[in-house]
């Protein structure tokens, strides 16, 4: 679906490149994430790939196209969600979707229908300026797939969020993967990026400096230990066992037969950790 070569970008005045040779493809039907601390150049690689940003050096093709000669029947098959919902304060949810149904010359998506995959149902008559953020941020989900496209950019997806509505756009996302659809998603939230992609690249100073699946990247920079904790007597005690042969080390054995387990971990490093491994710097 998208593949990226040797992708150089610097802004207008400024000597120094944003990106400094980005390479990576996305395949068709895949939930990509784009990870990395603020300024890294995620929002930029974005920009490209939806045709807002020109004038990169590199070969970028998005659905067999080369984005250095778009035309606008590109952005029939695109959808976009901004991290900052861009929407009309004045018009009411239904309107909003109405009016940008307009842009498209194919079918569009019943506009209800999407608000009612969000919970927005009941407020499709309110105006957007009375809507809380996270009420933006559910609609501005539904903007992105009124044109039902194949594919989806989304930026911090779920910024502003409760745990309730976060579940139900991750189950959106995943219902687009089944329908076919690709989805890039840029964000920090590490459980998102966990919980939604197949593969992450880390973006880090204008390179891509790791992709992998979560699942990989978690095991390959883990350690490969056990950690238990059993009660013995009115004790919580803590033990530790080489994950290699441990259903052979005769004093697990005797634990898990002699004592209420507490809680049994494997010591898998998490996607933040990894995020911060990777980059040098704390999640912003």
């Amino acid at each position: 679906m998208i593949q990226v070569n040797d992708l150089h970008f610097a802004y207008g005045g400024n000597d120094h490149d944003t990106l400094k040779g980005l390479s990576f493809q996305i395949e068709d039907g895949e939930i990509f994430g784009f990870l990395g601390p603020s300024g890294a150049g995620k929002s930029t690689t974005q920009k490209i790939l939806i045709g807002v940003l020109r004038h990169f050096r590199g070969d970028v093709q998005v659905n067999g196209l080369d984005l250095n000669s778009l035309s606008s029947d590109f952005y029939e098959s695109i959808g976009v969600a901004f991290e900052t919902p861009n929407l009309y304060s004045k018009f009411t949810a239904i309107e909003n979707l109405k009016f940008f149904s307009n842009f498209y010359s194919g079918d569009t998506r019943d506009p209800m229908e999407l608000l009612r995959s969000v919970g927005l149902e009941d407020v499709a008559e309110t105006r957007v300026s009375d809507f809380s953020k996270g009420m933006k941020v559910r609609l501005n989900f539904c903007r992105s797939l009124l044109n039902d496209p194949q594919l989806v950019f989304l930026d911090e997806p779920t910024s502003g969020l409760d745990p309730v509505n976060l579940r139900k756009i991750e189950a959106l996302v995943l219902a687009e993967k089944e329908r076919g659809k690709t989805v890039c998603i840029t964000t920090h939230d590490m459980h998102v990026a966990d919980t939604l992609c197949d593969r992450v690249a880390f973006i880090v100073d204008g390179q891509v400096n790791l992709i992998d699946s979560p699942r990989d990247l978690k095991l390959q920079h883990g350690q490969r230990f056990l950690d238990i904790e059993y009660r013995d007597a009115d004790q919580i005690t803590m033990e530790s066992f080489p994950l290699d042969d441990v259903g052979e080390n005769d004093k697990f054995q005797k634990i898990l037969k002699n004592h209420y387990i507490e809680t049994m971990h494997s010591r898998e490093a998490s996607l933040e950790d990894v995020f911060v491994k990777t980059t040098g710097r704390q999640l912003q």
